[in-house]
């Protein structure tokens, strides 16, 4: 089993920079794929971006070049830096994770076990 707990989520103008991080406690944690979803108020939730234990990378069209996804497993955590924001970046942004390789496209939601809380991100213009 993996706990994941997501930290570093504000208000933020935009243009503005964040990271979020994802901190994960349980076993295995090396073997899974990881994932960053968001929903936005109203919305459907996206999958965002993820990557696996050999660190291949998948993004959201809506954020490739602005967001990049990694992770450093020594300290079982999971990041996301979240740059050029704008508001419709706004929503809650949860981390998940999946045992063994992750989709050849961007995360789906539904194919992930373990989930966080979600995190706020606010951009205002």
């Amino acid at each position: 089993q993996v706990q994941l707990v997501e930290l570093g989520g504000g208000s933020v103008q935009t243009g503005g920079s964040l990271r979020l991080s994802c901190v994960a406690s349980g076993d295995k944690y090396h073997r899974y794929c990881m994932a960053w979803f968001r929903q936005a108020p109203g919305k459907e939730r996206e999958g965002v971006a993820s990557i696996d234990r050999y660190d291949t990378t998948r993004y959201a069209d809506s954020v490739k070049g602005r967001f990049t996804v990694s992770r450093d497993n020594a300290k079982n955590t999971l990041y996301l830096q979240m740059n050029s924001l704008q508001p419709e970046d706004t929503a809650v942004y949860s981390c998940a994770a999946e045992l063994g390789y992750c989709s050849g496209g961007p995360p789906v939601f539904g194919w992930f076990k373990y989930w966080g809380q979600g995190t706020q991100v606010t951009v205002s213009s």
